[in-house]
């Protein structure tokens, strides 16, 4: 049974460490983020209505009662001094991302999170919301029905609850109002800041640039930026020429990494992962310790007393180990993987003994760990 165990493990460790198919090429567009075309975060606080009995306590929450009272004073309804705690009505916190360029009169999606006490938004309205950006200035406002992804059941001894009830989304639920200001045309030159840093792709999008029109309109400032000159593009606009630049194909060159999830006992390898010659050895120490306390008592009618004695078995187990072994120098990731199967031994073992041939500075590729 041991060695089947084995077997299976090994197993996972080489379907997760397959050496991957050569990457191709990368579209620029896929590589970088043009300077200026960004999105901004909106937040905005408000209400939901329509629950079936699954809204906040107002006990637990006065802020809902709080915002209750503005939206309904604001309707003509007045309700100071009144005494009332409906359950289905909850504060929600609503978020959403306004992408680039949005216009006034687009519809972007908001996600609708409870704050207070309530168990679930399963059906409820979302009533009309302003979203509001890190300048404190309105630019979306929001509203519709929820849309939420879990649900939630309970007795007098029992509950289950499956997904994430509280917590949902609105589809096309926010109307933008405010346009964000920022002419790209008014641009002579532009940045092109890359996702990961590294001085060969960024020399290679220069290049790939360059060579497309004939002529020097990028330059490499760092490992991160490529400076584009929109006027030496000759382009009709800045988005004509973001146009023609982002489907160019460029080779990244991708930083030899190694990571591991130890939750899940997941280690993936990048293409480049050398390791020199190493020895390894590799056992497993079990301590166990048991408790089984005996209760003595006299005989009846006679003199003493009922006492607890405790009983401890106490025991060291050592496994075997793989013994002394070694992973020769790899070349590539497949003779690097095939060092590492020879050791047999578990997907979380082998995330202890990569650990240790990195610290042993036989690991040549950056070790992340989640």
């Amino acid at each position: 049974m041991k060695k089947f165990v084995a077997l299976v493990a090994l197993c996972i460790v080489s379907l997760v460490l397959m050496p991957p198919a050569s990457a191709g090429p990368v579209r620029i567009k896929d590589l970088v983020n043009f300077d200026g075309v960004r999105g901004n975060d909106l937040v905005g606080y408000g209400l939901v209505v329509g629950l079936d009995g699954s809204g906040d306590g107002l006990r637990n929450a006065p802020f809902t009662e709080d915002i209750m009272t503005n939206i309904l004073e604001r309707l003509g309804v007045n309700v100071t001094g009144e005494q009332f705690r409906p359950k289905n009505v909850a504060a929600v916190l609503v978020t959403a991302t306004l992408p680039p360029f949005a216009r006034a009169g687009s519809q972007i999606d908001v996600t609708v999170s409870a704050i207070g006490d309530a168990k679930s938004l399963l059906g409820g309205t979302l009533i009309m919301t302003p979203m509001n950006a890190a300048d404190g200035e309105i630019y979306a406002v929001s509203q519709g029905t929820i849309i939420a992804g879990g649900a939630t059941a309970e007795g007098d001894g029992a509950a289950v609850t499956q997904g994430v009830p509280t917590s949902g989304t609105i589809p096309s639920g926010a109307r933008v109002e405010r346009e964000i200001a920022f002419q790209l045309s008014s641009l002579s030159d532009l940045r092109l800041a890359l996702r990961e840093a590294d001085f060969t792709t960024a020399t290679r999008i220069e290049q790939a640039i360059n060579r497309t029109f004939g002529r020097n309109v990028a330059v490499m400032l760092d490992s991160g930026t490529v400076l584009l000159d929109v006027p030496a593009t000759r382009m009709r606009s800045v988005a004509h020429a973001l146009g023609r630049i982002e489907n160019i194909e460029v080779q990244p060159e991708r930083k030899a990494r190694v990571v591991v999830d130890q939750r899940s006992g997941t280690i993936v390898m990048g293409e480049d992962v050398r390791i020199s010659r190493v020895a390894v050895s590799q056992g497993n120490l079990t301590l166990r310790v048991q408790e089984a306390p005996q209760v003595v008592q006299p005989n009846p009618f006679a003199e003493g007393q009922t006492v607890v004695v405790p009983r401890t078995q106490a025991e060291i187990e050592e496994e075997p180990g793989t013994g002394l072994a070694t992973i020769p120098d790899g070349t590539s990731l497949s003779e690097v993987i095939s060092g590492l199967n020879a050791l047999g031994v578990s997907p979380r073992d082998m995330i202890d003994i990569l650990k240790s041939i990195k610290a042993a500075g036989a690991l040549h590729a950056e070790f992340v760990v989640r």
